[in-house]
C-alpha cells in the first residue's frame, strides 16, 4: 500500500464529519498476558485503514473546520536504552511517509497541543472510534478519553465514528483486492502443502504444521483466525480448533483456514478424503455442498439482496438432501446446516459492514460457504470462496483453488 491509499480514506471520512470537530483515533497497545509478557500487537483496523501505521501507542489528531482540516500525528520517542531489547520505533520521517501526514509530533506533546485547541477554538464535537459488540468488555482507550473529555469539557458532543470508517472499510480499493488476492494464493499453498502430506494416523495438529510452515515460509505474521482442522465427526462442530484428534482411515478432513496479507485476509474452507478417495456417500453429499456454492455464487451481482444468498443455499442443500433420502421435508435441512452461507471479509475476517436490507454493490468482498454437517455418519463439509461484487457481476477471487471430486482425487494420488 502506499500513502495515497491512506490519503484517500482519510479524506473520504473528514467528508462525513462535521466542521468544528476534532477526530482522535488510537493505534492501541498490547495488553499483558502474564508476568512481563504481553500478547503480540496488531493495530486497531480502523486506525490502520487510515494511516497505515503497524505501530502502538500512537495517535491521530484531526481538526476540522470550515475553512480547513489539520491533520496531526503523535508517535513515541525514540529510547536508546529500549532499541536495545526491541528495536527502533517509527521516526517522524517514516511514519510521514507511510501515512502521508506531515506534522508529526511526539506522544508527550499530545494533552498539551489537545489543550490549547480545546480552550482557543470553538468546538462543537468530538469524534472516537467507540467501537464495543458487548456491555461487559474490556474499556478501550478510546473509551476511557471519552470520558476524561465528557468529564472535564461537558460542552462537547461524543460521536462514534466507528459507523463511517466501516462505511467506507465495505467497498475495497483495488490495492485491497490485490493484498487480499496474496492472502488467498498462499493459504491455497498452505492448503496443497498439509493435502500433501495427509495420511490415516496423524494427529489434526501435524496436517496443521504443514500448512503453517508454507504461512512462515511466505511471511506471513499473523493469520485470519485460528486455523481448524476436523477430520471425521469433528467436521461437523462449526468452530472445532482443537486440532488434536487422530485422522482416522477413510475419514474427511475439513479445514477452515487464511493467511493475513498486510493484514488483508482470505478464509477458505476445503474439505478432502485423508486417504485421497471419496467413499460414494461422501461423494455424494459432497457435491451436493458444491452444487450450493456454485449456484449461490452465481447470484453475486450488483442489485442482489444479501439475504437471498442464504435462502437460495438452503433451497439447494435441503431439494439435494430430499432427493439422497437425508431428510424428508425441506424443514429439516436446519439439522444438518446451522450457519449464514456469508459475511464481509477485508481487514477483519468477518469485516465490518452492515447486513441489514444489504443490497450487493461493487467493491463489497463477501465469502461463500455452504456445508453439510451430518454427525451421525462422521461427516463434516464445508467449502467456501472469497468473490467480489463487480460492475458487471461477480469475480471469484479464490478461483484458482480446484474444488471438484475428480480434481481433489487427482492431486492427492499423484
Amino acid at each position: 500500500m502506499y500513502k495515497d491509499f491512506y490519503i484517500r480514506n482519510r479524506n473520504r471520512l473528514y467528508e462525513k464529519l462535521e466542521n468544528d470537530s476534532l477526530l482522535v483515533l488510537f493505534a492501541g497497545k498490547a495488553p499483558q498476558k502474564s508476568a512481563d509478557e504481553a500478547y503480540q500487537f496488531v493495530p486497531n483496523r480502523n486506525f490502520y485503514y487510515l494511516t497505515g501505521i503497524d505501530e502502538p501507542n500512537i495517535i491521530l489528531l484531526v481538526h476540522k473546520t470550515n475553512k480547513a482540516v489539520e491533520e496531526q500525528l503523535f508517535i513515541e520517542k525514540s529510547d536508546p536504552v529500549l532499541e536495545k531489547w526491541v528495536g527502533k520505533s517509527i521516526s517522524k520521517e517514516e511514519a510521514e511517509e507511510v501515512s502521508g501526514i506531515s506534522h508529526i509530533q511526539f506522544i508527550e506533546q499530545f494533552e498539551s497541543l489537545l489543550s490549547r485547541i480545546l480552550f482557543t477554538n470553538s468546538l462543537t464535537n468530538v469524534y472516537l472510534d467507540l467501537e464495543r459488540r458487548e456491555l461487559d468488555l474490556v474499556t478501550t482507550k478510546a473509551q476511557q478519553f471519552a470520558s476524561k473529555i465528557q468529564a472535564n469539557y461537558p460542552f462537547l458532543k461524543i460521536k462514534n465514528v466507528y459507523p463511517d470508517i466501516c462505511e467506507l472499510r465495505v467497498y475495497k480499493t483495488p490495492e485491497e483486492i490485490e493484498e487480499m488476492k496474496k492472502a488467498i494464493a498462499i493459504t491455497f499453498e498452505g492448503i496443497k502443502n498439509l493435502m500433501g502430506q495427509a495420511k490415516a494416523g496423524m494427529k489434526e495438529y501435524q496436517l496443521e504444521a504443514y500448512f503453517d510452515f508454507i504461512l512462515k515460509s511466505e511471511g506471513v505474521k499473523q493469520y485470519a483466525f485460528n486455523t481448524i482442522v476436523a477430520s471425521g465427526k469433528n467436521g461437523t462442530v462449526l468452530h472445532y480448533e482443537k486440532n488434536d484428534a487422530i485422522v482416522e482411515e477413510g475419514s474427511l478432513v475439513l479445514l477452515d483456514l487464511g493467511a493475513q496479507y498486510n493484514y488483508y485476509n482470505a478464509d477458505i474452507s476445503y474439505t478432502f478424503p485423508v486417504n485421497g478417495k471419496f467413499t460414494e456417500k461422501q461423494k455424494t453429499f459432497y457435491n451436493i455442498v458444491l452444487k450450493a456454492l456454485r449456484e449461490t455464487t452465481e447470484l453475486i451481482k450488483p442489485g442482489v439482496p444479501y439475504a437471498k444468498l442464504n435462502e437460495h443455499t438452503k433451497k439447494v442443500l435441503a431439494e439435494e438432501c430430499i432427493k439422497v433420502g437425508l431428510i424428508k421435508d425441506e424443514s429439516e435441512i436446519g439439522n444438518y446446516y446451522y450457519h449464514s452461507v456469508s459475511h464481509f471479509l477485508g481487514l477483519d475476517t468477518h469485516d465490518v459492514g452492515n447486513y441489514k436490507d444489504l443490497i450487493f454493490q461493487p467493491g463489497m468482498v463477501l465469502t461463500v460457504e455452504p456445508g453439510l454437517y451430518i454427525a451421525e455418519e462422521g461427516i463434516g463439509i464445508r467449502i467456501e470462496d472469497d468473490v467480489l461484487v463487480t460492475d458487471e457481476g461477480h469475480e471469484v477471487l479464490s478461483k484458482d483453488i480446484f474444488r471438484s471430486v475428480e480434481e481433489i482425487e487427482a492431486f492427492m494420488n499423484k
